[in-house]
Parts: structure tokens; C-alpha cells; sequence
């Protein structure tokens, strides 16, 4: 499955938020340092779609807030 997310960084609490028929809002509670906000994204979405993080990749963006993720199943 192919998703696209819009990340915001330092978050208070993570959350997601569906906006379209493929594409999320994530909220991640980490900053945008050293890959720290891009780990604790696959770690939610792995958590919300039920898969291993090891089964969530960033395709796209990994430098910027609008991503292309795979989720693999």
C-alpha cells in the first residue's frame, strides 16, 4: 500500500488523521533532528496499520514534511 503523509514535528501528543482516501496527517512527537521525527513516523504508522516497522519505508521526502510511504503486508 502507497500512502502519502503530511508530518508535523514536536508534536505534544502523536496522531493521525486521515485527510483523503490515501493520504494522513501525522502527528509525531519528536523533532525533525537527525531522522529522530522519520523513525517515530514509521513507528506510529506501523502501529496504526498493524505491520512490523521493519514493514514501513519512506519512499519520498524523508528531508521534508510531505512523504511517500510503503507499507508492506
Amino acid at each position: 500500500m502507497i500512502i502519502n503523509v503530511r508530518v508535523v514535528p514536536n508534536a505534544k501528543r502523536p496522531s493521525i488523521t486521515k485527510e483523503g482516501s490515501s493520504s494522513y496527517k501525522v502527528r509525531v512527537n519528536a523533532p525533525a533532528v537527525e531522522g529522530k521525527a522519520n523513525e517515530r513516523l514509521r513507528e506510529i504508522l506501523a502501529e496504526y496499520f498493524s505491520v512490523r516497522k521493519s514493514d514501513v519505508s519512506i519512499e519520498n521526502g524523508s528531508k521534508g514534511r510531505d512523504k511517500t510511504v510503503i507499507i508492506s503486508e
